[in-house]
């Protein structure tokens, strides 16, 4: 049932095991990473809308703009990393790139997506883009805290080890 990691801090005496797979559901299984950043994504959502009345944002404008940016930022996320993937393995079979449940997917494409088609939106529905800019940068930041704890349980995206006593 998924990954088990050794996760281990010597000099303050603790170690334990990581599993990335939370949970199966016949041969479905479901990781924790998934689980990690669908919790900073509905706290960044519950923070916007608990303060878009503090900036002048209407909330089911900001809804539209929260949905389509979803969008956006799952194709974002995926075409920068197929963009920038070693190797010809998206060139020798370009049906994988639509594989995004093997993995794959980039920050920055997303972010980058996301921002596109949110701006998009809030042009189309005339919203205060500095407005509704000012209220999702920290549902970014909210997100990014909480999701990274989901590269702790797949053991990726940190240093080295240090002979520091944490």
């Amino acid at each position: 049932m998924g990954n088990s990691y050794l996760v281990q801090f010597p000099k303050l005496g603790l170690e334990f095991t990581v599993n990335d797979t939370a949970f199966q559901i016949g041969s479905f299984s479901i990781k924790w990473y998934g689980i990690i950043i669908g919790i900073g994504f509905l706290l960044a959502i519950l923070y916007g809308f608990k303060n878009a009345k503090n900036v002048n944002v209407n909330s089911d404008k900001l809804l539209d703009a929260i949905i389509w940016g979803l969008i956006g930022g799952v194709i974002g996320a995926r075409l920068y990393y197929v963009v920038f993937y070693p190797g010809d393995k998206y060139i020798q079979n370009p049906l994988e790139i639509f594989s995004i449940h093997s993995g794959g997917l980039g920050f920055y494409g997303g972010l980058i997506g996301a921002l596109i088609a949110a701006l998009i939106v809030a042009k189309v529905k005339k919203m205060k883009i500095p407005a509704l800019l000012d209220l999702v940068s920290l549902g970014f930041l909210i997100g990014q805290g909480i999701g990274r704890w989901g590269n702790f349980v797949n053991q990726e995206a940190f240093g080295e080890p240090t002979d520091l006593p944490w």
